[in-house]
């Protein structure tokens, strides 16, 4: 009887164990581990992030560039990942990491970018983008200056949700990257496994364009093998609330150039006579786009692949902030024809994302320029192909008188046209969208507001990533960003709120250990 009985436990507990160890555990219960490890942690995190921030990330800058895929090797390997350079000739090379789960019948890529936006330090408050600095709130907030805790091993949870660290990739896009190994190191702690096999691809020119990204990863397709990726980039809705995108508009960049004398000239001897090009150019970009910023260029939006029927649920639900934006952002009346951001966002569009002309402020000189400079870009939505979007807008600037070309003009063209404009494309990319209704992206949402609650699924995010790479390899790519929606993204003071950071690393950890589908 007592071999019969000791048989019995015997089999009920292996049972048990088995069954412990196919059911992973909720999202919620995952979300509060990784709490209680973060909570036991912060300043080692923290410090982490700091010592990562304080390294300069200018795509350009290829030696710093290089120490950034250096140390975030040394970060992956310090987690038992297996990780790999991935090298682009003069550029930041592709960091690769693998890290294989037995029980896993998935695998996950993770993707983001750890170059940054170029700086202009006079523009800081701080004027040191690469030294974090912590503020007790936003700067806009009155948010005062405030030192790092010290450490101590006696101290808890010593970080305010409301505080924020500002330096130039805070938030885009070092802060996800960290929270990720954050929630792998929690995750470890608390013996929670990993329900997928992680993969992740941190890029190193993707504000610089990710002109090397596709013909590297062609390179190396046999490291690709996924099921899913997961993009960090880009902020949360705006309303706070965690989000799920399932698209990134393309992008490409145009530069123009209109020419006047070939001198600048003393405006009251010449002003009047001769041909300002500063002038010219600002009547070209007006004729772009009409009162309500809707773009006047022929065919501009032909090629737009219609939503499907989940996307315009999705749209219907969203919420509807424009008028709190309006006011934050001290708008009177915004562009679209009284069409929401939100559905602004599925269409594309042209902006002017800088203007040059001779001289201003302290240094204006009383002359009528040589030349006046612009810089656009224009965002594409699904169905658009960016050469032709390029031609579009090259054929547009002809049709107003311009002779158009893509170099400096020759003495002879400047007496022979009295129009001249060098056009340039600077290159881009298409986008990108995965459809909301597969059972892949149903299963995101649904761990993800199980570890963060409802969360906002928008069709398409409105800024850009070169995930149209992925999908070319036949892989779903969603959205999960993790930051704050006002981090001053790719402009001066780029910050981190820290409730949102917290917040990203257990949603992170709760996809590592619950995501299968």
């Amino acid at each position: 009887m007592r071999n019969i009985v000791a048989t019995l436990l015997i089999a009920f507990l292996a049972t048990k164990a088995f069954a412990q160890k196919q059911t992973p555990p909720a999202p919620a219960q995952v979300a509060q581990e990784i709490r209680e490890y973060r909570m036991d942690n912060e300043e080692r995190i923290m410090r982490e992030l700091s010592e990562f921030l304080a390294i300069p990330n200018i795509a350009s800058d290829t030696s710093n560039i290089q120490k950034n895929a250096a140390h975030l090797v040394e970060m992956l390997e310090a987690r038992g990942v297996e990780a790999h350079l991935l090298p682009i000739t003069g550029r930041g090379p592709v960091v690769y990491g693998k890290l294989i789960s037995p029980e896993a019948k998935r695998t996950v890529i993770f993707y983001a970018h750890y170059d940054g936006q170029p700086v202009d330090p006079t523009a800081w408050t701080d004027g040191k983008p690469f030294e974090p600095v912590l503020r007790d709130a936003a700067i806009e907030a009155g948010g005062k200056r405030i030192p790092f805790p010290p450490n101590s091993a006696q101290r808890r949870a010593v970080y305010n949700d409301n505080w924020r660290i500002y330096a130039r990739s805070s938030s885009d896009d070092k802060s996800p990257i960290v929270a990720l190994l954050a929630a792998i190191d929690a995750l470890r702690t608390k013996k929670i496994p990993l329900a997928v096999n992680l993969k992740v691809i941190f890029e190193g020119e993707e504000e610089a364009g990710s002109s090397n990204l596709q013909r590297t990863l062609e390179l190396h397709k046999n490291l690709l093998g996924a099921d899913l990726l997961i993009t960090a980039d880009g902020p949360v809705h705006q309303s706070g609330r965690p989000l799920v995108f399932f698209g990134n508009r393309g992008d490409i960049g145009i530069g123009i150039t209109v020419f006047g004398p070939v001198r600048a000239l003393h405006s009251g001897h010449y002003g009047n006579w001769a041909p300002n090009p500063a002038m010219e150019l600002s009547r070209l970009l007006a004729s772009m786009k009409d009162a309500d910023g809707r773009v006047l260029i022929d065919g501009y939006y032909d090629d737009v692949t219609p939503l499907g029927d989940a996307e315009k649920k999705a749209l219907a639900e969203l919420p509807i902030n424009d008028a709190d934006l309006e006011r934050e952002l001290g708008i009177a009346k915004p562009e679209g024809g009284g069409k929401k951001l939100v559905e602004l966002i599925m269409q594309p569009s042209l902006n002017i994302r800088g203007l040059r002309s001779a001289y201003v402020g302290e240094q204006a000189q009383n002359i009528v320029p040589d030349r006046a400079e612009a810089s656009l870009d224009a965002r594409l939505v699904r169905g658009e192909d960016p050469q032709q979007k390029f031609d579009q807008i090259a054929l547009f600037i002809r049709k107003q008188g311009f002779y158009v070309i893509d170099r400096e003009p020759t003495m002879e063209e400047r007496r022979t046209y009295p129009r001249i404009a060098k056009v340039i494309n600077e290159g881009g990319y298409r986008a990108s969208r995965t459809p909301m209704d597969l059972p892949v992206s149903k299963k995101v949402v649904e761990v993800v507001e199980g570890a963060a609650g409802p969360a906002v699924k928008m069709p398409t995010l409105g800024g850009t990533a070169p995930m149209y790479i992925f999908e070319e390899l036949g892989l779903p790519v969603i959205g999960v960003p993790i930051v704050n929606a006002d981090n001053h993204q790719h402009s001066s003071d780029e910050n981190l709120q820290l409730g949102h950071f917290w917040r990203g690393m257990e949603i992170y950890g709760a996809i590592l250990a619950d995501l299968n589908w």
